[in-house]
């Protein structure tokens, strides 16, 4: 069973992660800037950052698959996505990279536009958007071989709108996944389900993928 690190455990994406692959049995270590006071059973926390990346890849030996769900905003804005690539190429080659991206670079239709390139699109969350894409434009475009999945979680994403656990979601490939009423959304326990089965039966190898209701 992979034995499994999450960059920013104690966000909203890394949490459900966390709390998902305890759920499966995995062997998980949290990786945050500051431990959290309520903690999941089960899990190691340690204090790390993906700015850090020679001290993080120490922290991440004997680890299988690392998940980032840090996300480039706030002070991460401008940050992630060289600290993601210098993580590429410091990271021991038979270890899986999953990253956790926003819904921004997803295609609103096959073939069509991003999200991001959409009218409706919010220029708040575009900086942050942007970085994201661009950290899935660098694993597209590297060489090594090495084995990743990126996944774009659905438009309504966010402890904002954490939903309940269902168990199930679809896979939407490059397209966003809305409902019969053009509506996007997935619950952050959804989505961590489909985070743990991507990493428990690959189904991307190397590729990004959607998820939503």
């Amino acid at each position: 069973m992979p034995r499994i690190a999450v960059i920013g455990g104690t966000g909203y994406a890394g949490s459900h992660i966390v709390t998902e692959a305890v759920r499966r049995g995995h062997t998980v270590v949290s990786i945050a800037r500051s431990v959290p006071t309520e903690r999941v059973d089960g899990a190691t926390y340690l204090e790390g950052t993906v700015l850090d990346v020679p001290g993080l890849v120490a922290q991440l030996e004997g680890v299988d698959v690392v998940v980032s769900a840090a996300a480039p905003r706030g002070d991460m804005e401008g940050k992630l996505r060289p600290a993601i690539a210098e993580l590429v190429t410091a990271l021991p080659e038979n270890v899986r990279l999953g990253v956790v991206g926003g819904a921004g670079g997803s295609l609103v239709a096959e073939g069509g536009p991003r999200l991001i390139d959409t009218d409706g699109f919010a220029e708040e969350y575009k900086p942050e958007a942007r970085e994201a894409i661009g950290i899935l434009e660098d694993l597209q475009a590297d060489d090594t071989g090495r084995d990743w999945f990126y996944v774009h979680p659905a438009g309504g994403f966010g402890s904002w709108a954490p939903g309940q656990r269902t168990g199930s979601y679809r896979d939407g490939g490059d397209v966003l996944v809305v409902d019969d009423d053009g509506d996007s959304f997935i619950g952050g326990a959804d989505f961590a389900i489909a985070v743990l089965d991507e990493i428990e039966n690959p189904k991307h190898t190397r590729e990004r993928f959607t998820v939503g209701y």
